[in-house]
């Protein structure tokens, strides 16, 4: 195995959901960096649908952490990233109903950077909850064709948090 496989599977076996934060602000180079690497993700049909929200501001951080209810450590981050689909794109193009898959893929790559970045974040679902969507879709003065898919709380861990080990071989299966 190469160096890079190695550094590269290493980081995906050490991504944690980081869910305590110093506080400390997330810088906008760095903001910009998750981003990039959220856009890099696969996209079906390349449609590209994903758009990116970033809150540094913490008034607003403060009403999200008060208006979701599995996201409040969202409050002590020191920034937050929505992840949205624009259902617009996806129309143009008859690829109806993906724009969910290419949101998790970001997502996921946000989560993956972050990690080779010594930032910690956590996935919080957004979609497809009504309650949740329109709580972010106030505070970001979203239209209604993007569609808030997650949001992802970011910033420096006040911990030592470990990632899990959620290998299990029953969930391996050859040719059948």
């Amino acid at each position: 195995m190469t160096d890079k496989a190695t550094i590269v599977l290493e980081n995906i076996h050490n991504r944690k959901s980081v869910r305590s934060f110093t506080g400390e602000r997330v810088t906008g180079e760095q903001l910009l960096t998750l981003m990039k690497a959220g856009l890099a993700a696969p996209s079906a049909r390349n449609r590209q649908p994903v758009v990116f929200i970033a809150i540094t501001d913490k008034n607003k951080l403060d009403i999200l952490a008060a208006g979701l209810p599995y996201t409040k450590m969202v409050a002590h981050a020191g920034a937050a990233l929505v992840v949205c689909g624009d259902t617009s794109v996806e129309l143009q193009s008859g690829a109806t109903g993906l724009w969910w898959q290419d949101a998790a893929a970001s997502t996921e790559n946000v989560l993956l950077a972050a990690e080779a970045m010594g930032l910690g974040a956590v996935w919080s679902a957004l979609y497809p909850y009504p309650e949740r969507e329109n709580q972010v879709r106030t505070v970001a003065g979203l239209p209604p064709h993007v569609i808030p898919f997650s949001i992802i709380p970011v910033g420096f861990p006040a911990g030592d948090d470990l990632p899990k080990d959620k290998f299990s071989p029953s969930k391996i299966h050859w040719e059948k």
